[in-house]
């Protein structure tokens, strides 16, 4: 059973930073690509960005290119998304997930539709 915790959502002003970490359960993690989503309230889910199992892969939404960077520590089962810059429209609750799959080296995936485990996910809010 894969098991994926976030943490590190919060308060932030626009224009501030967040580091949200996500923890995954199992040996197997290195095996995995891992994505980032997020749901603003009232709104469909959307991949925010992706890392493949080697993180010789990474991929971005246009929303958050050049304000985001993923990382993932495969000795810490930890896959790392750094915000900054962030803006009132990057609130909502972020979510990591995985499809479980045992993928290349070079697959990662932004589609929500294709996840099969996912985390509780953190809120991030951005107000003054």
């Amino acid at each position: 059973q894969v098991q994926l915790v976030e943490s590190g959502g919060g308060l932030v002003q626009p224009g501030g930073s967040l580091r949200l970490s996500c923890v995954v359960s199992g040996s197997t993690f290195g095996y995995y690509a891992i994505g980032w989503f997020r749901q603003a309230p009232g709104k469909e889910r959307e991949g925010v960005s992706c890392i493949s199992r080697s993180a010789a892969k990474t991929n971005y939404a246009d929303s958050v290119k050049g304000r985001v960077t993923i990382s993932r520590d495969n000795a810490k089962n930890t896959v790392y998304l750094q915000m900054n810059n962030l803006k009132p429209e990057d609130t909502a609750v972020y979510y990591c997930a995985t499809d479980g799959g045992i993928r290349s080296n070079y697959y990662c995936n932004l589609n929500y539709n294709d996840m099969n485990h996912w985390g509780k996910g953190t809120l991030v809010t951005v107000s003054s």
